[in-house]
């Protein structure tokens, strides 16, 4: 049996919600090749922070890191896949207990956003006590399968901050449900933005032999 890797992004498309307020997906040919003799053209408009996507910290931080100062190292390597589904807000007391085996990765499976199409009234968020464990135990990246490690009307944005100060960059709105919990491969680059505050990433993982 091939170890295959297997897509947890988001496909990008006019039926995917954006967070309330900002810019949709679209996606259209602006150059056909009938009009330019060669070639079709596309044309992309969206925001930095739809589907599957990375923050950099400039994101919730005016004097944060931007995409591009950010270690590329941090995306790829590997992760452990926890399960949380059914918790309301994931804190220390809920991963304390799990061995992550040295992965400088965390996935958290919360199954609190099943349909991309739909952005969800409610969904699991991160407490502000998960950072610092992260820290502890070595973890440099933590990615899950919402919009958000904070919810939609925070200001606030407790989870953000506490991951940013003990040195944990954010993956949100992963794909998730088809894998089982244990150790994976992940690869999840975002794009070379120089100045921006987020970016799209195609993130794949392979489950790990040992």
């Amino acid at each position: 049996m091939t170890n295959e890797w297997i897509d947890i992004s988001q496909p990008l498309n006019k039926q995917i919600a954006e967070w309330p307020g900002d810019t949709p997906f679209s996606y259209e040919v602006a150059v056909s090749k009938e009009q330019s003799g060669s070639v079709n053209i596309g044309k992309l408009t969206m925001s930095t922070h739809i589907g599957t996507h990375t923050d950099a910290p400039f994101h919730y931080d005016d004097d944060g890191l931007r995409i591009l100062d950010l270690p590329i190292d941090l995306y790829i390597g590997r992760a452990c896949l926890i399960d949380v589904t059914g918790v309301n807000c994931v804190t220390r007391a809920h991963l304390e207990n799990i061995d992550f085996k040295g992965a400088k990765r965390v996935l958290l499976r919360t199954s609190s956003h099943p349909t991309p199409k739909e952005f969800p009234e409610n969904f699991t968020v991160i407490g502000e006590d998960v950072g610092p464990l992260l820290k502890e135990r070595g973890v440099r990246l933590l990615g899950v399968d919402t919009p958000s490690v904070d919810s939609e009307n925070s200001k606030e944005l407790v989870a953000h901050h506490s991951l940013y100060r003990n040195d944990v960059i954010i993956l949100e709105n992963l794909v998730l449900d088809s894998l089982e919990v244990g150790h994976y491969e992940l690869i999840a680059l975002p794009l070379a933005l120089e100045d921006a505050d987020g970016s799209p990433v195609r993130a794949v993982v392979r489950r790990c032999q040992s």
